[in-house]
């Protein structure tokens, strides 16, 4: 087995770590949903995560991304379907209230939280990109599908660990509050991703 994963790993951490959609959407359902929202959010993220590598695995992405008519198409859609999450999450923050953790759903679907990863143009890039040349010279399906859990993994811990000190510094202020800054600024940076995804 010629999988990379000593080499995957150093790679992932800037995508996995930092600040996108993923991100924006896990915050906002740990403030809103406590931890059922979140794992509905992760969930949602991990099933996009695996498609990515099961579409790529069958060579589905290369066929996708050699058609620049149909990645344009997805391109466009990805960029509506951001744009509608953050006007959402806007709206949700200025009508904010207050609100007990655990006591509610979430306002981020799991459905919603698989679109956002699947239709996302720097996912399907990722895995084309950069995923490809961890996965082994065959570049085998079961491959793609360890580097994804290794990248669902990662992401996990570091989301779950991020929400708990966004969730335990919710116990000490004014929820209402919070949850309108969260909103508003997760929102304002779907936007913002959406914008520079039609830059790009």
């Amino acid at each position: 087995m010629d999988i990379n994963l000593s080499g995957f790993i150093p790679a992932l951490l800037p995508i996995a770590l930092s600040p996108g959609a993923s991100f924006t959407l896990a915050m906002n359902s740990a403030l809103s949903g406590g931890q059922r929202g979140l794992l509905k959010t992760l969930t949602g993220t991990a099933l996009g995560i695996y498609t990515h590598a099961i579409l790529i695995g069958f060579g589905i992405t290369s066929l996708l991304v050699a058609s620049p008519a149909l990645f344009h198409m997805l391109k466009i859609a990805g960029t509506a379907y951001l744009l509608w999450l953050g006007i959402q999450l806007i709206r949700s923050g200025l009508k904010a209230r207050e609100m007990v953790f655990d006591s509610g759903g979430a306002p981020v679907t799991m459905k919603d939280a698989w679109l956002a990863n699947v239709l996302n143009p720097k996912a399907i890039m990722f895995y084309l990109t950069v995923v490809s040349q961890f996965a082994g010279s065959k570049g085998e399906i079961g491959h793609y599908m360890i580097l994804a859990t290794v990248h669902i993994a990662v992401m996990t811990l570091w989301l779950i660990a991020i929400s708990k000190v966004l969730i335990f510094s919710a116990n000490k202020m004014n929820t209402m509050t919070l949850k309108k800054y969260v909103n508003v600024a997760g929102g304002g940076l779907l936007i913002l991703f959406a914008f520079m995804s039609i830059l790009h």
